[in-house]
């Protein structure tokens, strides 16, 4: 499987890249617990079916720490043991976030309440601008087929 579009190489493609990096260093940089940030990433990507995202997100998870059992899990992450309540939190705020053209009313409140209970303005900050990139990555690599399997961990820096 070829990408449809080098989008990697191509230079406005580049610069739209390079700002969008950013903005993910800065969440990256944030108090937001860098395990929740993975999972984070890993459940939009699997909702999105963007396979390179989620091969590369569970590979830096693993590379990270985080156990099989925990990966192996995060997409039937309601009925796992696994999660803390704050990455439940996180979890459900991702779903309905990434999902937003599924429900009429958006993100409800009981999911912003929840979220609110375990992470401070900063941390949610951080996790709703964590929502949206991860979303526009996965976007990008949906669109142009961008081929999964081949991620090592730290391969983008």
């Amino acid at each position: 499987m070829e990408s449809r579009l080098n989008f990697f190489g191509n230079p406005l493609a580049g610069k739209v890249l390079k700002h969008i990096n950013s903005a993910n260093k800065v969440i990256a940089d944030s108090t937001l617990p860098a395990a929740t940030q993975e999972l984070v990433k890993i459940r939009s990507s699997q909702i999105n079916g963007c396979g390179f995202c989620t091969d590369m997100h569970t590979k830096d998870a693993a590379h990270a720490g985080e156990t099989a059992q925990c990966l192996h899990l995060v997409a039937a992450w309601r009925e796992a043991t696994v999660f803390t309540d704050a990455e439940r939190a996180a979890l459900e705020l991702t779903e309905q976030g990434t999902r937003i053209a599924d429900a009429a009313g958006g993100v409800t409140d009981e999911a912003w309440a929840n979220a609110a209970k375990h992470y401070d303005e900063d941390q949610l900050a951080a996790l709703v601008s964590l929502i949206a990139v991860i979303n526009a990555y996965n976007r990008v690599n949906v669109i142009v087929q961008q081929p999964a399997g081949d991620y090592q961990p730290g391969q983008f820096g």
